[in-house]
């Protein structure tokens, strides 16, 4: 004769699915942070891909502070008259083609903005010029500035200029400028030369 045993089991032999269930919450608490942790690694939040997109991303933020080169007549007159006296002809053509042009400087003058460096920020900068179809503007002159120069180019004629450095004497400071139009890359490698004097000019730094 066999007889069921109708008492439940005991505690540690019972509960087999709960462990399960403890199990697959652990493991996905676990693949939250480590999806936390890569993203911090990228910068703060979800990575910009794109220039315009890492504008609108930390337009207001702490720290940031964007300057729009508008095309008006006073703007145009300003920087060719810095043009003519830094270059030529192709400095000139470069800067009556230019469409829009900006410039974003960041300094971590807060706790806020401090812990955007500490979450990644710069790491995201850099990655902005690898996610986009740049290569890299060889310019001629001699070490004036240690500013980086990428173009998005089509054999000679250039559509858009991104310039990446830093601020004088400030450190964690980055300074990110983006001029589109229709340039040569002679265009291209002349206005480059006086994007750092535009920056100080605009910016006061």
């Amino acid at each position: 004769m066999h007889f069921i045993d109708c008492n439940p089991a005991p505690p540690h032999h019972r509960p087999l699915g709960s462990r399960l269930v403890l199990q697959l919450i652990a493991l996905l608490l676990a693949l939250l942070l480590l999806g936390g942790c890569q993203a911090s690694r990228g910068g703060p939040g979800t990575p910009a891909r794109t220039v315009a997109a890492f504008f609108a991303k930390y337009r207001d933020r702490s720290g940031f502070r964007t300057t729009e080169w508008s095309a008006d007549l006073l703007q145009r007159m300003a920087l060719v008259r810095v043009g003519k006296l830094l270059g030529g002809n192709d400095l000139t053509n470069a800067i009556t083609s230019i469409r829009t042009a900006r410039v974003m400087t960041f300094t971590p003058t807060s706790g806020s903005a401090r812990n955007l460096v500490n979450d990644g920020l710069n790491n995201e900068v850099n990655g902005l010029l690898q996610a986009e179809r740049y290569t890299s503007l060889v310019t001629s002159s001699a070490g004036a500035t240690d500013y980086h120069y990428v173009v998005k180019a089509s054999g000679d004629q250039v559509s858009e200029l991104v310039a990446t450095g830093s601020m004088p004497d400030a450190l964690g400071s980055f300074v990110l400028v983006q001029v589109q139009g229709n340039f040569t890359r002679a265009q291209a490698e002349a206005l480059s030369k006086v994007l750092p004097e535009a920056v100080q000019q605009t910016t006061g730094r």
